[in-house]
């Protein structure tokens, strides 16, 4: 199922929705087509070009700051998949201080690793076990909820997404 980019009346990434979702808000004359993914959606009576990036017409109000949620696909995703310790292919998350000494389940604390790496390390802080992380443990950029929620971004998403971060 194709995706599209909702964007608040100031440019503002709120959302992604479904292509049939952005098609009906465009419909309802509560948004604007930016960016067409090439495809036709079609009625019995209307054509309309599948939306990918849809600005809505008037300015919703976020009552928060959206952050990414702190999950297994989240941390692979801000890690690029690669172990932290050794650079080879991640398959499990490690806690950089371990829950055991004290250590948090955040996004400061929360790495990418293989197994090797992640059992060899056991319950001790990277100091300890003789390790070093290839870069320190980050909360992801503002917009990186959107990566985390499609498997890849669209090009056409790309330039919306860097003007909000």
């Amino acid at each position: 199922m194709l995706s599209a980019l909702v964007l608040n009346a100031s440019f503002e990434p709120l959302s992604v929705v479904s292509e049939q979702r952005a098609a009906c808000l465009v419909l309802a004359d509560k948004a604007d087509v930016l960016e067409e993914n090439g495809r036709m959606i079609h009625s019995e009576r209307l054509s309309l070009p599948g939306p990918s990036v849809i600005r809505l017409r008037y300015m919703v109000k976020v009552p928060y700051v959206r952050r990414a949620a702190l999950s297994r696909r989240a941390i692979f995703a801000r890690d690029d998949y690669q172990c932290q310790y050794c650079g080879r292919r991640a398959d499990s998350i490690d806690h950089v201080v371990p829950r055991s000494k004290g250590g948090v389940h955040s996004w400061e604390n929360v790495a990418a690793a293989c197994r090797p790496c992640n059992l060899g390390k056991r319950d001790r802080t990277p100091d300890e076990a003789g390790m070093c992380l290839a870069r320190p443990c980050r909360a992801p950029r503002a917009t990186a909820w959107v990566v985390v929620s499609v498997s890849g971004v669209p090009d056409a998403w790309r330039s919306y997404l860097s003007m909000a971060s």
